[in-house]
């Protein structure tokens, strides 16, 4: 858990020579200009974006216009397509929005971003935790919170481990379940408190008591449309309404725990921790492709729905890119990393990529530090179509 700001910072080393972020940065500037493209969004991500936000507000408009009454599993159906929207949302629109990705537009970004309010989260927590903590200090023990699950599992080697962790691998798939019950409920509340204490509240140019306002507002909001207007209005009982939202969390905390985590805890990531100066053996560029893996690249329907997000090495290279860029991206920085013999690991389908987190989840569940696998070096052939 983040507890200060300066005394667990870390110090990433300098820049080598020849530089791998240098040149993977003039390779992409340059694509962007030969094809006199914005790395903004495009048309083909308006279109997305469409979809996405229908996935979920056209299900919840039948929901209270009492039309879902004419079944039961019609009902948890709309639900169900709800779940599957906030994915959409979270990982295609509102993701890329609050890294200043998806527009030039300051507002649009905003306003996209906040996307994540209406859903039942906060996005001033989202962009300390995956923007500050994440992106900087990815899979570093104690500063990145995306592997700070507390004592239940252990995500990075840094962290004692306990006799039940030997299980972690089987009953963690049950907690990703209630992942974003607990978003939605407590875990906001929690980290506001926290980010003030570690003083990053002010990054967000806000204090303690105007976010907690903040929050309560919009928890009072989220709870006024999607729980107690559908009881009002829908024609279902009750408990349906709250079985439905329930259906709902547990399907988009699964399916987002499968996305992201995939990406970092995997046999490949070498967790390097800095040492007693709080040092870094790499530079920050080479760090991120060594905690960081692609998966399935070739997919189309994957690429499309989770906004690029199985192409992560290119997203902690280029957060500010649109990940619409992503897959014509992938391959020159696959080509720089060989040039500089370094790793570009590709899992070939999202299957083996979730496989691989869950045998990382054992590793990590049955040895002090597990042994870490070998990266692929190479170009990954990507046929992959013009947008996503």
């Amino acid at each position: 858990m983040i507890t200060t700001t300066k005394k667990q910072l870390v110090k990433f080393a300098h820049k080598g020579t020849p530089d791998f972020y240098s040149d993977v940065k003039a390779r992409v500037n340059e694509y962007f200009t030969s094809k006199k493209i914005s790395h903004y969004s495009n048309t083909a991500m308006y279109i997305k974006t469409a979809a996405m936000l229908s996935l979920y507000f056209v299900p919840y408009l039948v929901i209270i216009s009492g039309l879902a009454t004419v079944s039961t599993w019609v009902f948890y159906a709309l639900w169900v397509l709800m779940g599957i929207g906030i994915v959409g949302i979270g990982t295609s629109v509102m993701h890329d929005s609050n890294h200043g990705a998806y527009a030039k537009n300051k507002f649009t970004n905003a306003f996209l971003g906040g996307m994540l309010n209406i859903l039942g989260g906060y996005a001033k927590n989202w962009r300390i935790q995956h923007n500050i903590l994440h992106h900087t200090y990815t899979n570093i023990g104690g500063l990145d919170e995306d592997i700070q699950t507390g004592v239940i599992l252990r995500m990075t080697p840094e962290k004692p481990l306990k006799w039940y962790h030997r299980y972690q691998h089987i009953y963690a798939w049950g907690l990703y379940c209630l992942m974003n019950i607990y978003w939605v409920t407590a875990k906001d509340y929690i980290k506001i408190v926290a980010y003030n204490k570690a003083g990053l509240l002010a990054k967000e140019k806000t204090s303690l008591n105007k976010a907690l306002l903040e929050l309560s507002l919009l928890k009072v909001l989220y709870i006024a449309y999607i729980i107690v207007l559908p009881i009002m209005i829908s024609g279902m009982p009750w408990y349906h309404i709250v079985g439905g939202l329930v259906v709902m969390h547990v399907i988009a905390g699964f399916s987002l725990a499968c996305i992201f985590q995939p990406a970092h805890v995997v046999e490949t990531s070498d967790f390097a921790a800095p040492d007693d100066e709080r040092k870094m053996e790499s530079n920050w560029a080479v760090h991120q492709i060594k905690n960081t893996a692609d998966f399935a690249p070739n997919n189309k329907l994957v690429c499309w729905f989770i906004g690029g997000l199985n192409f992560q090495i290119e997203h902690h290279l280029f957060p500010h890119i649109c990940h619409i860029h992503y897959p014509q991206i992938a391959k020159i920085i696959a080509e720089v990393a060989k040039e500089h013999e370094l790793p570009y690991q590709v899992m070939p389908t999202f299957r083996s990529a979730v496989i691989a987190h869950g045998k990382m989840l054992k590793k990590l569940g049955h040895s002090e530090r597990p042994v870490i696998e070998p990266f692929h070096l190479g170009v990954v052939d990507i046929s992959m179509q013009k947008a996503i």
